[in-house]
């Protein structure tokens, strides 16, 4: 593992953190913190889970993804990276404003309008900043580089969540969010401070056909063994996570909890424990190995699920809820280091952009899909029996995850040596 005096020289790792920061800066704004703001103006839950559907630009940015990766960008003397991220942060940045401006309340049409547009742009800034990560650190650095982005992710999150939630109270909810697209524009400064990745040489390849942009990534991607088994993995690796998310503001309202303690619960406690997770992760993957470390982390994770059970249970006790932010956000630090970890590495450096955007793509469609039921579910069942359903609804991953590791250690999925060299 890298030394930490040595990540602190590293100069490409401080940009991770700041691309960490870029990405998950709005992420809460289509998400938690909207449906806060959602849950305070006394929307109904079925419209609040319906909310998820805000954010398909995560679920469909495959769709995309081949343009960012092959075409050349508006600013391509940056490069294809940067060229790309300049042109996507500035629009991302009027969208924040946009979402500022609106009332999800009054006139819910133009908030949803606002919310669509940032999850466009922040989706398209995932994709070139994922690759630039890919391209930019070798497979020892893959590691250090994902726990710093994440790092800086999860503190942007804190802002743009906990955060925002707090300066809404003295400043209104256009006030704080205005204030988080401020923060929006810092993103552009860093894209032109980062060097562009030399594994490609910023060269820009040339694409012969439509089919090998769009098609190509993918075919290459089917015929690899255990194919099939990484897609339903994938698929279902999020979905009680994501159905649990999306009514956790609701539930938080119905419990009694105030906008202060829940602030602090989604904000310092969450953080602390999710930083905590990533490190620990980050070593356990180092240490262990992918395989085994996604095994352990991702049934903790599981376990971890049950807390949800026991808060809504708990009356609107305090303490529980800290304990289950704490609990659930250390547990989803340690799944995501070693998840994201696999991930990055069944990508051909050929189609670096495209094929982490099918792979994420695929990871949200429950957040994005399934989830969007999760108020007409948790209104016919309640708090508890729905909370439960979510913590079961974890167990398929975990019977596929088992099976693909056994059956296809992670070492076995890399990319073919032949299409590394050729890239």
């Amino acid at each position: 593992m890298m030394s930490f005096r040595a990540a602190l020289s590293d100069r490409r790792l401080w940009v991770m953190a700041a691309y960490g920061f870029a990405c998950g800066l709005p992420l809460p704004l289509s998400g938690f913190t909207l449906r806060q703001w959602m849950s305070e103006g006394g929307v109904t839950l079925g419209a609040i889970g319906l909310s998820a559907y805000i954010g398909l630009a995560y679920t469909l940015k495959f769709l995309w993804s081949p343009l960012l990766d092959q075409m050349r960008p508006p600013f391509a003397r940056l490069g294809r990276r940067r060229g790309w991220l300049v042109a996507v942060q500035p629009l991302l940045t009027v969208a924040c404003i946009m979402l500022a401006l609106s009332d999800p309340t009054s006139a819910p049409v133009g908030a949803v309008v606002a919310a669509m547009c940032v999850a466009f742009f922040s989706a398209s800034q995932d994709i070139v900043v994922d690759a630039w990560r890919i391209e930019t650190f070798p497979p020892t650095l893959q590691g250090a580089a994902m726990a710093t982005y994440v790092w800086g992710y999860r503190f942007a999150m804190l802002i743009s969540g906990a955060g925002a939630i707090s300066l809404a109270t003295p400043l209104g909810w256009h006030g704080a969010l205005l204030c988080i697209a401020a923060l929006s524009l810092l993103p552009i400064m860093v894209t032109l401070l980062a060097k562009e990745p030399a594994t490609l040489g910023g060269v820009i390849r040339p694409v012969s056909s439509f089919f090998d942009r769009f098609v190509g990534p993918l075919r290459e991607f089917l015929t690899r063994p255990g194919a099939g088994a990484i897609i339903l993995f994938v698929a279902l690796y999020r979905l009680g996570e994501a159905m649990a998310g999306v009514m956790l503001p609701p539930l938080y309202r119905s419990l009694g909890f105030d906008r202060n303690v829940v602030a602090v619960a989604s904000g310092p406690i969450s953080l602390t424990a999710t930083l905590a997770g990533i490190a620990l992760g980050g070593w356990l993957v180092a240490r262990l190995g992918v395989g085994r470390a996604l095994i352990m982390t991702g049934f903790g994770q599981m376990a971890a699920m049950f807390m949800y059970v026991s808060l809504a249970a708990s009356a609107g006790e305090i303490h529980m809820l800290y304990a289950t932010s704490l609990v659930e956000a250390l547990s989803e630090g340690l799944a995501d280091a070693a998840f994201i970890t696999y991930l990055s590495g069944l990508c051909a450096p050929a189609f670096t952009a495209t094929q982490f955007a099918l792979l994420t793509s695929l990871a949200a469609v429950p957040s994005r899909t399934v989830s969007g039921l999760s108020g007409f579910i948790a209104a016919q069942t309640g708090w508890v029996p729905f909370y439960f359903l979510t913590a079961m609804a974890t167990i398929p991953s975990m019977i596929v995850m088992v099976y693909l590791i056994r059956r296809y250690p992670p070492e076995s999925l890399a990319p073919p040596k032949a299409l590394n060299e050729a890239a």
